[in-house]
């Protein structure tokens, strides 16, 4: 692949040598399981103040009767909680990353655990129904039905629900910018920003870099595919604005938005669109596309350009909250 970045060709190299078969070769219960081999953090935890996890109901009637939906919270420590002057913290509310299939609240525990350390803010992580046992739009009520606990219970945390954004990488970036339409859409809560990690924003495969990057090791037009056939029981979903927010007649009145995309990355062209048209909308938005970058790439924090990433979002969020973290 020309241009690769040569850490991305390492990555490359070593999760190969792990032998991984592609999710769309594996069951739902196999690609999860591979996935947490990858991106489960086993060296030092990052440090934060506590960790809890709430349980809180599905939304409407969904008529499933697994259980409460999981959020984990990770608060500041003291130090953190002095970034803001009034001493009521910001939140972000996270959506992890996987297909709407895979991922869950340990493979993105490091990543939050960053956000909250750099940052000196309360970090939801939210545990949404996955598919295909739970298709659309369940993961896309979850979402929302997470931000608007998060906003009634911010005194419990110390929290300022005034100050809030969402976030999320690949299908998680596409359900934080589903939860800021919702939000828009419902009568709140209101949001200060939203940040995209490579986030899915159409139900379509025809783009150029669909074209480009359809066998990229990565992640590849065949297992977008699998992923989208997972998540939606009708077809037809897939042109709903919650599905393919790309889609929505309108995108006014929504959070200022970061968005970032990787260079060798399917996901790489409607990522750009969304924020052409987010910006076109009026809404103040930064596009920063990370050429010889792999999707996933903000995950793996060995990598350079991994932090230059991470440091981006920080110092963008911090704008956002109002005191620069």
């Amino acid at each position: 692949m020309a241009d690769l970045h040569p850490e991305a060709t390492e990555l490359l190299d070593e999760l190969g040598r792990r032998n991984l078969p592609p999710s769309a070769a594996l069951s739902p219960a196999g690609a999860r399981a591979a996935l947490r081999e990858v991106l489960i953090e086993r060296g030092p935890e990052i440090e934060v103040g506590r960790v809890r996890q709430f349980p809180i109901e599905k939304p409407g009637d969904s008529g499933d009767p697994s259980g409460d939906l999981a959020l984990r919270c990770y608060e500041p420590d003291e130090d953190g909680r002095g970034n803001w002057a009034d001493g009521s913290i910001p939140i972000l509310v996270y959506y992890h990353g996987g297909g709407w299939v895979r991922g869950d609240l340990d493979t993105h525990d490091e990543l939050c655990r960053y956000f909250t350390s750099e940052l000196g803010c309360l970090t939801v992580a939210v545990d949404y129904r996955r598919a295909p046992e739970h298709s659309f739009p369940a993961a896309a009520e979850d979402a929302y039905a997470a931000l608007r606990w998060v906003g009634e219970h911010a005194p419990v945390f110390g929290a300022d629900s005034r100050t809030t954004a969402v976030a999320g990488d690949s299908a998680g970036g596409n359900l934080a910018t589903v939860a800021a339409l919702a939000a828009r859409d419902r009568g709140g809560p209101d949001l200060r920003h939203q940040v995209l990690l490579y986030p899915a924003t159409d139900h379509a495969f025809d783009t150029d870099s669909y074209d480009a990057h359809a066998e990229n090791p990565m992640l590849s037009r065949a297992t977008m595919k699998w992923y989208w056939e997972h998540y939606l029981s009708r077809a037809f979903d897939g042109a709903h604005p919650y599905a393919s927010p790309l889609r929505a007649r309108d995108l006014d009145g929504l959070p200022s938005a970061t968005v970032i995309t990787a260079g060798h990355d399917p996901l790489r062209d409607e990522g750009e669109a969304y924020a052409d048209r987010l910006a076109g909308a009026g809404v103040e938005t930064t596009h920063a596309d990370y050429g010889g970058m792999l999707h996933a790439f903000v995950s793996f924090p060995a990598l350079e350009r991994a932090n230059e990433a991470r440091e981006q979002v920080v110092g963008t969020l911090g704008e956002a909250f109002g005191n620069g973290g």
